[in-house]
């Protein structure tokens, strides 16, 4: 990606995420419209964790997928040749609409036949049949009510089926796991916000609370053009335990 679809990207980072739109869509909508063709290669640098994340994931032949928050589609090129060959269903599920026309055009170019988009709500949309595995990739911080989105997902998994989440995040002040200084756990979640975009102490715990721990990787990263920066993100993988 060049320098200056880098600046750009930056340029709508800054210009648009201070939205005060009530709704959520059009928050999304504004927040996108003018980067989302320079967004995925963006990401590659500011997401980490995301392709190691979904190249691992346990597919079953035939298996149901549903990609809540999957914006462009830019997860399905981290799956890799064996995934793909198990997918039935890929359920692409994103309430804007400059991201799901990104999304479509891939698909196109790369043939993906099995993959349908959906415009529609994280915290309501539901497939026709049980799902195996629901991805929230770098999603769930956008999500206002992220509580009614991983409570749908969960009503969507079979039983045994699993939610994979891979995010930025901030500890609690105790913590069981890695506890973070008191400067990481006020100062991200602030920048973030501009943004729209709400790191939480309690997304990580919620999960661990309700689903049985297959794989946990709780690490940091820094962020392009803020050279000694070290922002927390997390990789989880959960097993559906209860009906």
């Amino acid at each position: 990606m060049s320098t200056l679809a880098d600046l750009r990207v930056i340029f709508q980072l800054l210009r648009t995420g201070g939205s005060k739109s009530s709704d959520h869509a059009t928050r999304l909508n504004q927040f996108y419209q003018n980067q989302a063709g320079d967004y995925d290669e963006f990401r590659k640098r500011l997401l980490p964790g995301r392709e190691q994340l979904i190249s691992s994931m346990e597919l079953p032949e035939q298996a149901r997928v549903v990609d809540l928050g999957g914006g462009t589609g830019g997860n399905l090129e981290a799956l890799t040749a064996n995934q793909k060959t198990r997918i039935a269903h890929w359920h692409l599920v994103d309430l804007c609409r400059p991201l799901l026309d990104v999304a479509g055009q891939r698909c196109h170019e790369n043939t993906y036949s099995f993959v349908q988009l959906h415009e529609a709500d994280a915290t309501k949309w539901q497939p026709e049949a049980e799902a195996d595995l629901v991805l929230l990739s770098y999603s769930l911080t956008m999500i206002p009510d992220w509580i009614g989105a991983l409570e749908n997902a969960l009503r969507m998994l079979k039983p045994g089926g699993q939610v994979a989440v891979v995010d930025f995040y901030v500890s609690r002040k105790y913590s069981e796991g890695v506890q973070h200084g008191a400067f990481t756990r006020h100062f991200w979640p602030l920048w973030f916000s501009w943004d729209n975009v709400f790191l939480s102490q309690d997304h990580l715990p919620w999960l661990q609370a309700h689903t049985e721990t297959v794989r946990l990787r709780e690490d940091v990263t820094r962020l392009p053009f803020l050279p000694g920066s070290r922002v927390p993100w997390y990789s989880y993988v959960g097993r559906k335990t209860r009906g």
